[in-house]
Order: C-alpha cells, then sequence, then structure tokens
C-alpha cells in the first residue's frame, strides 16, 4: 500500500543531471549523502513520515450514532408522550427527532475528522518540500543541476 506520504514525496522529489559527468554510482552515493544530510539538517525523516502516514487512524465510519439517537429519542419521546397521554406518538416524534440529531452528530464528527486529516497531509507536504530543498542544495553543491 502506497501511503499519501510516500506517494507525495515521489511525486516532489527533485530529478538530478550529473552536470561534472559524474558515475551512477558516484550519484547514487551522493544521493545517499545528501538525503542524509538533509534528514540531519532539516529533522525530517520520509520514511517516518510515511509510516506516520500509513498508522492513521480511518475514518470515523457509521458506528451507530443514528440507531442511538432514535432510541434514546423514542425512549424520551415515550414518557413526554405518557404524560400527554398518547406514549406511541411521543415515541415516534422521538425517534424521529433522535435519528436526526444522531445524524448531525455523525457529520460532524466525520467533518472533524476531515480537517484534521487535511492539515497533517499539508504538514507532510510542507515537511517533504523542506526536505527536497535540502537534498537538492547538497546534490548542487556536488555538481549536479537539479529540476
Amino acid at each position: 500500500m502506497l501511503t499519501f506520504a510516500a506517494f507525495a514525496w515521489a511525486q516532489q522529489q527533485p530529478i538530478f543531471y550529473p552536470a561534472k559527468g559524474q558515475s551512477a554510482q558516484k550519484q547514487h552515493n551522493d544521493m545517499t549523502q545528501c538525503q542524509g544530510w538533509a534528514k540531519q539538517t532539516t529533522g525530517v525523516d520520509p520514511v517516518a513520515l510515511a509510516q506516520r502516514s500509513a498508522n492513521q487512524p480511518p475514518p470515523p465510519g457509521p458506528q451507530g450514532q443514528r440507531l442511538r439517537g432514535a432510541a434514546g429519542g423514542a425512549a424520551l419521546g415515550a414518557a413526554a408522550g405518557a404524560i400527554g397521554g398518547d406514549a406511541g406518538k411521543g415515541a415516534a416524534i422521538g425517534a424521529v427527532t433522535g435519528t436526526v440529531a444522531g445524524g448531525v452528530r455523525q457529520r460532524r464528527e466525520t467533518q472533524a475528522y476531515n480537517q484534521q486529516e487535511q492539515a497533517v497531509q499539508q504538514n507532510t507536504q510542507s515537511q517533504l518540500a523542506t526536505f527536497n530543498r535540502a537534498v537538492t542544495a547538497c546534490m548542487n553543491g556536488r555538481g549536479y543541476t537539479s529540476q
């Protein structure tokens, strides 16, 4: 499974050209050293970001909020209806009201999760961009051009 962080890093990773005729082995060694330097300098570890992204909790799914809301609403409605002389009608009204309230609660939880997930993704992208700038600076300093 390709995580968001790994995918984002792969997309943003610059391409380096050996402008001074460096061999493929030299370029590989330079890249490895520059990535280590970038990690040390920026404090960003793309592997750790990818693992953290992979371990994000799943989005909240239907967890019975509507059913619990309907049951609770029906119970309250039945009690209120019993006082008014029609427990059945009170229970029906309470069940509908409880279902709506449960749905609202579920939508709020989903919206909060989505906002948090978006903030995490933006932070991850920012960290990866910082890491890639450091790698690029290092590789440029070693005689590679970048795109």
